[in-house]
């Protein structure tokens, strides 16, 4: 059976350099690819956010790419608490981000939209921005 192929993933929240489940201190580590942006809406759920992508009102949302390891995608699975069906807090989709003014396809963590209601919307869209204010 062939080996996987390593993919990317688009870090927004937590996830991010300097945040509280950095992906840098994760096994096996990731490889850094650029800055990242995607189009959505940024909600703040109290100590992490949550991506609704596109939609009414979406904006430009800051984050990181990496290349990452089938193993680390695992791990990011069960940070993400990703479980099958439609109660999941949160999904996996593969959207085009924007890295250096070219589109890549990563993985997202896009929120479940019932989890957003009534929530504050980070305008700006930077949850390291919003959280260090």
């Amino acid at each position: 059976m062939p080996e996987a192929l390593p993919r990317h993933v688009f870090v927004y929240g937590t996830l991010r350099r300097g945040g509280r489940n950095d992906i840098n201190r994760l096994r096996p580590a990731p490889e850094y690819v650029g800055p990242g942006i995607v189009r959505g809406v940024l909600y703040a759920l109290g100590s992490y956010p949550g991506l609704v992508l596109g939609g009414e009102g979406a904006g430009d949302v800051a984050g990181e790419v990496y290349r990452i390891a089938p193993q680390l995608e695992a791990a990011l699975d069960a940070i993400e608490e990703i479980v099958p069906g439609p109660h999941s807090e949160y999904f996996k989709r593969e959207v085009a981000i924007q890295v250096a003014g070219r589109p890549l396809v990563c993985l997202v963590y896009e929120i479940h939209p019932a989890r957003v209601r009534g929530r504050q919307v980070i305008v700006h869209g930077d949850w390291m921005r919003f959280h260090a204010s």
